[in-house]
C-alpha cells in the first residue's frame, strides 16, 4: 500500500513542477473548448450575437492599440473652413477619407470593431446555415464588413450607397483572393479524401474537439455516417466519454441529421 501511495505521489510530482505558463495555456484552452461547446448549443441568433460582440471587442482593442502607437495624425491634416458647405462634394469626401484613415485610438477602435465584428458575425451565420466554411461564405462576410465600414467611417465619395457597394466588393475580392491563396499554399494531404469530412470537421470545430478529427478518419466515419453514429461507434475509434456525449448531443439536435434519420 505504501509503495502504491509513493508511486502515486511520484507520478504527481511532474504535474506539480509543471511550468506555470504551460498550466495557464492548458487552462485557457480548456475554458475555450468549454465556451465553444456551450456556444454551439445556442440558437443561431444568440451564437451570432455573441460572436459579433466578442470579435468586435477584440477588434476595438487592436484598433485602439494601433491608434495609440501611430498617434493621432489627423491633427496634422488640413481642416475644412467654417463655411464648408460651399466646398466641392468631392473635396469634402477627401477630408472624410483622411479623417477615417488617420484618426486617433477611438476612431481606429470603432473602425476595427465594425470590420472584425461584422465579419465574424456573418461568417458564423453562413457557417451555421451551410455547414462549411468556404470562399463564398468568406466573401459574403467580407462584403458585409466592407460595406458597414464605409458607412460608419465615412470613407469614400459623397454617394454613401454607391461607396458602400464598391467598398464591400473590394473587401470581398481581397478576402476571396486571400482565401484561395491560403488554400493553395496550405499543406493539406489527401485533399480529395478530406472532402468527405467537411461536415465532420465543422462539427468538431464548433464543439472545440478538433483533435478528434483523426479518430473519425481512422474509423472511416465520413459525413455520410454522422446521422448513424452511436456511442459504441465513437468508442471504437477511441474517443473519450465526454467528447462522445457532446458529439451525440450535437447530432441529435441538428435538424439536418434528424431529417436524414427519418429516411
Amino acid at each position: 500500500m505504501e509503495q502504491g501511495n509513493r508511486g502515486t505521489m511520484v507520478s504527481m510530482l511532474p504535474q506539480q513542477n509543471q511550468n506555470p505558463l504551460e498550466q495557464l495555456q492548458a487552462r485557457f484552452k480548456h475554458l475555450e473548448h468549454g465556451f465553444r461547446a456551450w456556444l454551439s448549443k445556442q440558437s443561431l441568433p444568440v451564437e451570432a450575437a455573441i460572436v459579433t460582440v466578442t470579435s468586435g471587442a477584440q477588434g476595438a482593442a487592436i484598433g485602439g492599440i494601433m491608434g495609440t502607437l501611430t498617434g493621432d495624425i489627423s491633427s496634422t491634416l488640413p481642416t475644412p473652413p467654417p463655411q464648408a458647405g460651399g466646398l466641392n462634394p468631392q473635396t469634402m469626401a477627401s477630408f472624410k477619407q483622411a479623417q477615417a484613415l488617420a484618426g486617433g485610438p477611438l476612431i481606429q477602435a470603432r473602425n476595427f470593431a465594425v470590420m472584425t465584428g461584422v465579419n465574424a458575425g456573418i461568417s458564423c451565420v453562413m457557417k451555421r446555415l451551410r455547414g462549411k466554411e468556404d470562399v463564398e461564405s468568406s466573401m459574403v462576410a467580407a462584403f458585409g464588413s466592407g460595406a458597414l465600414f464605409s458607412l460608419v467611417s465615412g470613407f469614400g465619395g459623397p454617394n454613401q450607397a454607391q461607396n458602400a457597394l464598391t467598398s464591400g466588393l473590394f473587401f470581398a475580392l481581397v478576402q476571396g483572393g486571400l482565401f484561395k491563396l491560403g488554400q493553395k499554399f496550405s499543406k493539406v494531404p489527401s485533399a480529395d479524401k478530406d472532402v468527405y469530412y467537411s461536415k465532420t470537421r465543422s462539427m468538431l470545430s464548433n464543439l472545440g474537439l478538433d483533435q478528434y478529427e483523426k479518430n473519425f478518419k481512422k474509423g472511416l466515419l465520413t459525413d455520410y455516417t454522422l446521422p448513424l453514429l452511436n456511442d459504441s461507434a465513437l468508442k471504437e475509434v477511441r474517443i473519450p466519454p465526454g467528447p462522445r456525449l457532446l458529439i451525440l448531443d450535437h447530432i441529435q439536435r441538428d435538424p439536418e441529421f434528424q431529417e436524414k434519420r427519418k429516411y
